[in-house]
């Protein structure tokens, strides 16, 4: 066992791989398990800021002990965290946009949490990359709770969860680094300016969870008696004068209100924003937002929606190309 302990726990690594792509499974499908993740973010902050001051206490054999198992705790619940968090993520996210970069550091965070050597050698002992490491997820927690659980806007969510992640980054940095207290008060205050800079530019490369364009579709008019598209478009035609209408299916859960807009483009340049919608979650089929503008086609080659939140989040997008 001891000979081959590295190589056990790398196998144990792909155990987790394989028991968090389960828990992706199921994160998918039922949001009710969020509640679970509050107490597993509790635990991980709680063990990790008495951890160095208990284990001394314990003696030697308990002492050495103690961390370890500690650390076992805290790893699984990064798994089932972040494996949890990740498809519901995924799910709002648009490809090819700017908020698929969060998606891709989360998925890297996931995977941290499984790989045991790093974690137990790396991520667990140095204080810095520890609270990096607890702020990042914490932050991707707390903004997915607070709109699914308690039915707050993704913007109100996104501030509260940039507060909590500098809280728990400054109290890791005072519990853990061991810095005297004027570099520990530098360091924080540097964090706290990063975040204010994020605060103020990274809400475009945030996917507003769990907020997810499901459908769109692009006619003449829309027919307000079935609330559908009538003469859908496949394709707009050439025209000097055009009216083309965009309905879009938004889905939101139960008790979530979220302000939302259709901003229409020309060949990837912006032509004019709808006013702001307000949709209520708990349809199966959706929120169906629908809006039309009058173009002129004669040289353009695509039409392109997109549905943005109040915030300014890009919930999804919809193309339409142009025949020429």
């Amino acid at each position: 066992m001891v000979r081959h302990q590295e190589k056990l726990w790398w196998l144990h690594s792909v155990y987790a791989l394989l028991f968090g792509i389960g828990v992706m499974w199921l994160g998918h499908r039922n949001f009710a398990f969020l509640r679970v993740t509050l107490f597993y973010v509790l635990f991980i902050w709680i063990t990790s800021l008495l951890l160095p001051r208990l284990a001394p206490r314990l003696g030697q054999r308990w002492g050495r002990w103690l961390p370890r198992v500690v650390h076992y705790f805290n790893r699984n619940f990064y798994q089932q965290i972040l494996f949890f968090i990740l498809p519901v993520y995924y799910s709002s996210a648009t490809l090819r946009s700017s908020n698929m970069v969060f998606v891709l550091l989360l998925a890297a965070s996931a995977l941290l949490s499984t790989l045991d050597v790093v974690y137990d050698r790396h991520l667990s002992t140095r204080w810095s990359w520890a609270a990096l490491f607890f702020a990042f997820n914490l932050f991707a927690c707390v903004n997915l709770m607070l709109p699914v659980l308690w039915g707050i806007s993704n913007l109100g969510a996104f501030y509260i969860s940039a507060a909590a992640s500098f809280l728990g980054f400054a109290t890791f940095c005072f519990r853990l680094s061991h810095l005297p207290l004027w570099k520990a008060r530098a360091v924080i205050t540097v964090g706290g300016l990063l975040l204010i800079l994020f605060v103020f530019s990274g809400l475009a490369y945030i996917p507003p969870a769990p907020l997810r364009l499901l459908s769109a579709d692009f006619g003449s008019d829309f027919d307000r008696t079935s609330l559908k598209i009538a003469s859908p478009f496949s394709a707009a035609p050439t025209s000097a004068s055009l009216r083309i209408v965009g309905l879009t299916s938004i889905y939101a859960p139960l008790g979530l209100k979220e302000q939302v807009s259709h901003q229409w483009y020309l060949d990837d340049r912006l032509v004019t924003s709808s006013p702001f919608y307000q949709v209520t979650g708990g349809r199966k089929e959706g929120f169906r937002l629908w809006t039309g503008q009058v173009f002129n086609l004669s040289s353009a080659r695509t039409i392109r929606v997109d549905v943005v939140t109040e915030g300014g989040q890009l919930i999804g997008r919809a193309s339409l190309p142009v025949s020429h």
